[in-house]
């Protein structure tokens, strides 16, 4: 067995490149490796700055020889009064074989030609020779460049090949226009602290041998080290590291041989908000920050911990001059902040007139005013008391208010966070102040959520105004492209109001935003269809990937092409969680399966009748004068009784009150249906026939204030 080593040397490459390159060969190689009969035991794919490498353990010398089996035409192509076409021997040719050794096979679409080969197995070092420039082209990402005068297109210059099966160097000739890399045993170390070639004796040392030249090629080791270090060098000061994982991800592909250096900084600055220091910090200057308790709202020490690709005998030198960048950048911070409380919070707001929102919907304060008017309804909606509503309108008029504020120009992505600041320095409300901060939460998939009632309903108002009026322009995001993260929007909105228990009419709110839109644009078409199919979609992805609903209950509860159910899931966004929540319940406690064979056949054969989906009372749409046997009655007098259960169950939505009564009421309706009373269905007189629909139909109603029973598949077949 053999080791295989390919390594692309190159100018430092992007971070996100780094991290990307591996994903795609590690997603990529195997396959072409398949493809191509070749086997290792392992694969690693490495990656620094100046290099992506794969390295290939286990090999076989050589492809396994194979039976393969090709079709050729169709006989009567391959035949003429019953002698070989020159298709066929045309085709034979290309086989290499006789026209002897071809056999006809029948097959669905008539009798064809095909031939048993037998393929030997190609020298595994010449396949992987032809792969290399595959693998090299296949890489996709952002900024890919032109490098000398040829053609290839890379985020940076190549600059060498390593390609080696065990000992030996392959061949390999990588052309780009007047520049060619010939592949060699060399590398490069790490460029100031080995600055001269590394030659790499044989595939299975190239860990070694680069760390040996202060190249950590692993970027799972150098990530482990990167943590021991900060965490060393925090405990130096008696502090702890801050590490967020987006930034430890970034650093670990911008170094190839960590170094973690303490920095310092004027004690003066912390006075500055902490969000602020660390913006600077992490943001902005790739800083790890250091606290004095392991607490998420610790104090900070005037310290930070940057991870060095320089000499580690310079640590000093690199701590002063990133210190003296730190300072500059948290001077202009202290700067800003200071101007910015000087003024109150509210005298920002006439500038957002000067800041365009979207060319056909105004300024940032015309869409202030717009959410104003969404967050008015919605404490209608919600039935706010004085005190709350003003709190809620004073919280959306300012919401905005801090992207007029130097800080937010300097950091725009302390949003929110320093309009919390300003209006707590202003003197508003702490409720106020907080929904200020609030109502940008969730920023992403795992971000907090917003606590404050002024605060969820400001961030509803925000996004349904963005939406509706997106929509209306008729920009509804298609594919990948979604430049108003709407899709996004869309889940915070069903989030928020789920995880607040807001009893919040969508579907309201929908059809009267979208008619104040087309007031102000009446040469629109209304957006409310399309948003209510939005709305769908999200509440459908969010109850299956989120809430781990099965999908036949989440088209249950939604009702696959039923306007009733999805009227009513956007009527009510509790009311459908906590059924699909319900159904999935039963469903894994096998409660469902006492049920769904009576609704479901109950709901098969209802639909021969003509009774509309409402009714639950057999009293108006039974006849007992009807009946010719004791089971209708039975089925009658059970489904009288279960008209106050079900109202209960859905007025409380308690649905185990419903699941309850529906599996109490299966005997009696097995009986109907199977017993020595059951009765025919389809009678001949039209009117018991009727009459016996009807008792079905009220069944299959009943069920329906749960879900659409024909919608869920069967235990065992989902």
């Amino acid at each position: 067995m053999s080791d295989f080593l390919f390594e692309l040397g190159t100018e430092e490459l992007p971070a996100d490149f780094v991290a990307s390159a591996i994903a795609q060969w590690q997603a990529s190689i195997p396959k072409t490796l398949q493809e191509a009969f070749l086997t290792p035991d392992t694969l690693e794919v490495y990656a620094t700055p100046r290099r992506l490498a794969v390295l290939l353990k286990g090999l076989r010398a050589k492809q396994p020889d194979r039976e393969e089996e090709i079709k050729g035409p169709p006989a009567k192509v391959a035949f003429k009064d019953g002698k070989p076409t020159k298709a066929l021997e045309g085709f034979a040719r290309k086989q290499g074989i006789e026209v002897d050794a071809i056999e006809l096979r029948e097959t669905p679409k008539g009798e064809f030609v095909f031939v048993q080969k037998q393929i030997i197995g190609r020298d595994a070092k010449e396949i992987l020779t032809e792969l290399i420039p595959q693998w090299i082209d296949s890489l996709e990402g952002r900024r890919f460049m032109r490098w000398g005068d040829g053609d290839v297109r890379f985020p940076r210059p190549l600059r060498w090949l390593v390609v080696l099966w065990n000992k030996e160097v392959l061949p390999v000739e990588f052309v780009n226009g007047s520049t060619t890399l010939n592949s060699d045993r060399f590398s490069r170390g790490h460029r100031i602290l080995h600055p001269d070639p590394i030659s790499i004796p044989q595939a299975k040392d190239y860990l070694k041998s680069l760390q040996k030249a202060f190249v950590e090629a692993d970027p799972t080791a150098r990530k482990s080290l990167i943590q021991e270090q900060i965490a060393t060098v925090a405990k130096s000061i008696e502090g702890y590291a801050e590490i967020t994982s987006e930034l430890l991800e970034e650093v670990v592909d911008i170094v190839e041989y960590p170094n973690a250096v303490l920095g310092k900084f004027d004690e003066e600055f912390l006075e500055l908000p902490p969000e602020v220091i660390k913006t600077v910090m992490v943001t902005h200057q790739r800083y790890f920050p250091v606290k004095k308790t392991e607490a998420e709202n610790s104090a900070l020490f005037p310290n930070f911990i940057t991870i060095s690709n320089g000499d580690p005998k310079k640590a000093e030198i690199i701590a002063t001059g990133n210190a003296k960048v730190i300072r500059a950048r948290l001077a202009d911070a202290q700067f800003f902040y200071k101007a910015d409380c000087d003024e109150r919070l509210e005298t920002f707001l006439p500038q957002l007139e000067t800041v365009t929102f979207q060319a056909d919907l105004g300024s940032m304060r015309d869409k202030v005013d717009r959410l104003i008017e969404v967050a008015e309804e919605i404490s209608k909606q919600l039935e706010l008391e004085e005190e709350q509503v003003a709190i809620v309108e004073r919280s959306a008029l300012l919401c905005k208010a801090d992207l007029m504020t130097q800080m937010i120009y300097e950091f725009p992505e302390l949003q929110g966070i320093m309009g919390q600041k300003y209006a707590r320095v202003s003197g508003e409300l702490e409720a106020v102040a907080t929904a200020i901060f609030e109502h940008y939460l969730p920023r992403n998939a795992d971000d907090l959520m917003p606590e404050t009632l002024a605060g969820q309903i400001v961030g509803i108002a925000d996004r349904l105004d963005t939406l509706v009026n997106i929509f209306g322009l008729g920009m509804i995001p298609t594919g990948s492209s979604d430049p108003f993260a709407l899709r996004r929007g869309g889940n915070s909105i069903v989030n928020i109001i789920w995880q607040g228990n807001l009893s919040i009419n969508l579907a309201d709110l929908i059809a009267q935003f979208s008619r104040d839109f087309i007031e102000n644009h009446g040469d629109r078409e209304s957006p409310a269809a399309a948003l209510e199919e939005f709305f769908l979609q999200r509440i459908r992805t969010l109850l299956q990937e989120e809430k781990k609903i099965d999908y036949d209950l989440v088209n249950a509860v939604l009702g696959e092409g039923d306007r009733e159910y999805k009227e009513r899931a956007l009527q009510d966004l509790l009311d459908v969680r906590d059924r699909a929540l319900f159904l999935q319940k039963i469903r894994n406690n096998k409660v469902l399966d006492t049920i769904y064979e009576t609704v479901n056949r109950s709901a098969r054969l209802a639909v021969k009748g003509d009774l509309d989906t409402n009714p639950l009372n057999p009293t108006s749409v039974v006849d007992p004068k009807l009946f010719e046997k004791p089971s209708e009655q039975a089925f009658y007098d059970s489904l009288v009784s279960l008209v106050s259960q079900t109202e209960t169950a859905r007025q409380e939505r308690n649905y185990q009150l419903l699941v309850d009564g529906l599996a109490k009421i299966a005997p009696v309706v097995s009986t109907f249906f199977d017993g020595e009373e059951s009765v025919l269905i389809m009678a001949e007189d039209a009117g018991i026939q009727k009459n016996r629909l009807n008792l079905l139909g009220l069944l299959r109603n009943h069920a329906r204030v749960l879900a659409d029973f024909g919608e869920i598949v069967k235990e065992g077949s989902h």
